[in-house]
C-alpha cells in the first residue's frame, strides 16, 4: 500500500524502540503513581504535601516542556554533581598530602542516554496521572472491608494484597487504560531529545525522499495498531476483574 523506498525496516526498528520506551515508562509511572497515591492518602502532612506538589506541577506544565527540562536539567545536575565529588575528594586528599595531584575519581562529563532520559521523563510525567487514578481507585474500595480484615487479624500487608489491591485494580483499570493509551502516543516526543524512535526515523526518511505524508501516515497506522491491541487487552482485563461483581 505504501512505497517506503527501502526505509520500511528502519521504521519497524523505530517502532520496536517506541514500544520498549512505552513499556518501561509505564512501569516507572505505576511505581511513582502508587507511591504518590499512598502518600496523598497518608496522614503524614509532609508526604501528602510532596505528593500534592508533584501532581500539581506535572499536570500544570506541558509534557514537551517537562521532557526538555528533565533531559537537559538532569544532565546539567549530574555533571555538576560529578565536579563537586571530584573537588571534594581532591581537596580532602590535598589537606593530608600537599603534593597530591588532581585526579578524576568519577567521570568529568556524563552524556545522558536519550533512551534512559525518555523513559524516566515519561514515567515521571505519567506517574502524576497514575497517582490520581490509583488514589480514586483506593477511595472507591469500601472502608468496612478493610476494617473487617484488620479486625480479623490480618497484617497491613495482607489487607493490602488480599483485600485492597484486587478491588483497587478493578476500579483503576479504566483510568489506567486511558493513561496508557495517552502515554503510548506521548512517546512520539522522545524524538526531540535525539532518540531514534519511529517518529524520528520517519522524519529523516521524509526529508530524504520528500514524501512526508507517506512516512507519517505509516507511523500513524503503527500507533493505531498499538492502541488497538492495547484496547483489546484492556477490555479483556476489565472483564476479567469484573467477574467477581457479576
Amino acid at each position: 500500500m505504501f512505497d517506503l523506498k527501502g526505509y520500511g525496516s528502519s521504521i519497524l526498528e523505530g517502532a520496536w524502540l517506541t514500544l520498549e520506551v512505552a513499556l518501561l515508562s509505564v512501569v516507572v509511572a505505576v511505581v511513582l503513581g502508587m507511591a504518590g497515591a499512598l502518600a496523598k492518602l497518608s496522614k503524614n502532612k509532609g508526604l501528602k504535601g510532596i505528593a500534592t506538589f508533584y501532581t500539581t506541577i506535572v499536570r500544570g506544565i506541558p509534557d514537551l516542556i517537562l521532557m526538555m527540562l528533565i533531559f537537559f536539567g538532569g544532565q546539567i545536575f549530574l555533571n555538576f554533581l560529578c565536579t563537586q565529588i571530584n573537588e571534594s575528594i581532591n581537596n580532602w586528599l590535598t589537606e593530608s598530602n600537599p603534593q597530591h595531584e588532581w585526579v578524576s575519581y568519577v567521570p568529568d562529563y556524563i552524556d545522558v542516554s536519550p533512551f534512559v532520559a525518555g523513559i524516566l521523563a515519561i514515567g515521571f510525567i505519567f506517574g502524576a496521572y497514575m497517582a490520581e487514578t490509583f488514589r480514586g481507585a483506593i477511595l472507591a474500595v469500601e472502608r468496612g472491608q478493610l476494617e473487617a480484615a484488620q479486625a480479623y487479624g490480618m497484617s497491613s500487608w495482607q489487607v493490602f494484597h488480599r483485600v485492597l489491591f484486587p478491588q483497587m485494580v478493578r476500579h483503576a483499570l479504566p483510568g489506567f487504560g486511558n493513561n496508557w493509551l495517552v502515554l503510548l502516543k506521548t512517546t512520539a516526543l522522545v524524538s526531540v531529545i535525539g532518540l531514534d524512535d519511529m517518529v524520528r526515523k520517519a522524519g529523516l526518511a521524509a526529508g530524504s525522499t520528500q514524501l512526508p505524508f507517506t512516512f507519517y501516515m505509516a507511523v500513524a497506522l503503527i500507533f493505531l495498531a498499538f492502541t488497538a491491541v492495547s484496547s483489546l487487552f484492556l477490555r479483556w482485563a476489565e472483564m476479567r476483574y469484573a467477574i467477581q461483581t457479576r
